[in-house]
């Protein structure tokens, strides 16, 4: 695995404040006539401190995409809590449109975000139209939204029509689109899975400078833990609506220590070490999460029967390891890991 070479000075200090966080969030979705409760989001703490990148990990269902969405304000928690500088993220229309100056939504395929009758300076000045009305400096907003997205000259850009740019240069002009708002936060949906390799590291610096130049936050969502190395500074793994293990990216990455981040990593060519890690079936219904540890019935280490030797494997399947806290410091969801070492326990 290739340590960054971003030039970064270091991570963002523990003691940032939050400016982004969630408080045991919850959010459910009940099916037409069922009975049956899904719950995407289970019980989430997480913050995104100032001028830190966060990437939110896991497996497609795991629940991230609608954590991301709760965050954005586009679903209603069922319970607790979203804050934008300490204070509750209200759901009245006047106060979701001042929020999302604030905080600006970038997805994962340009096709889809931009309208291919519009044309590049329309698709970023839509933003500031909905928000400010039509302004005064419109065209040098614009421009300076397209310069620091790293379309230069921006003018030159200013006609061209979606169909006419590479997935990438879109994928800037989607980043633009965001970036005229002058927010503090970007939350970025799988922003390079739409991309060849050859264009994702220019999207992954392009983000780094974003943090740098601007003192930008952002929560990246993804099932690449590949990109979580190069980009950010903390990691925070989902599994079935729950965040399971966090931490800075060196000691999620190079030093899991919940089983399902192992077996996430084992299957990296750049991060295998040993035989890659089967999980076996599907993430289980999350209108049925079982008892107990929630990765149980998937778990290598139970199946193996190590947790049997360690005397823990009754506790795995009957008992809640918990909901960890936001303290920005390295903690798991795993009764095996934190009776081995004996830290980061929730419960």
């Amino acid at each position: 695995m290739t340590i960054r070479t971003d030039g970064v000075a270091g991570p963002v200090p523990e003691t940032a404040p939050a400016i982004l966080a969630a408080r045991d969030l919850r959010v459910e979705f009940r099916g037409r006539g069922e009975r049956a409760v899904a719950r995407a989001v289970d019980g989430v703490d997480l913050d995104v401190r100032a001028g830190e990148i966060v990437a939110l990990v896991g497996e497609s269902g795991c629940g991230k995409t609608t954590l991301a969405r709760t965050l954005l304000g586009l679903e209603r928690p069922t319970a607790g809590q979203v804050t934008f500088e300490g204070r509750p993220l209200g759901h009245r229309a006047r106060e979701l449109k001042a929020y999302r100056r604030r905080v600006q939504l970038v997805l994962q395929d340009p096709n889809g975000s931009l309208n291919p009758r519009h044309t590049v300076y329309d698709a970023v000045a839509e933003g500031l139209r909905i928000h400010h009305g039509t302004t005064a400096d419109e065209r040098e907003r614009v421009a300076a939204a397209l310069s620091r997205a790293g379309l230069r000259p921006p003018e030159r850009f200013f006609l061209r029509y979606p169909h006419e740019m590479s997935g990438g240069q879109r994928q800037r002009v989607v980043i633009a689109g965001a970036l005229v708002l002058d927010p503090e936060v970007i939350v970025a949906d799988e922003p390079v899975a739409s991309l060849d390799a050859s264009v994702r590291g220019e999207i992954l610096d392009l983000l780094l400078r974003l943090r740098d130049d601007l003192g930008l936050s952002a929560l990246v969502v993804t099932h690449d833990l590949g990109l979580a190395w190069n980009i950010a500074d903390r990691v925070a793994v989902m599994y079935l609506g729950r965040i399971v293990e966090v931490g800075s990216v060196e000691e999620v990455l190079t030093a899991p220590r919940h089983p399902y981040t192992r077996a996430l990593l084992s299957v990296l060519p750049e991060g295998r070490t040993g035989e890659p890690i089967i999980l076996t079936g599907e993430p289980p219904d999350p209108t049925r999460i079982p008892g107990g540890c929630r990765f149980h019935a998937r778990c290598q280490v139970l199946a193996s029967g190590e947790a049997e030797r360690a005397g823990i494997a009754e506790r795995c399947r009957t008992e809640d390891p918990g909901i960890l806290s936001a303290v920005p410091v390295a903690q798991v969801a795993c009764h095996h890991a934190t009776g081995q070492d004996g830290r980061g326990s929730p419960g």
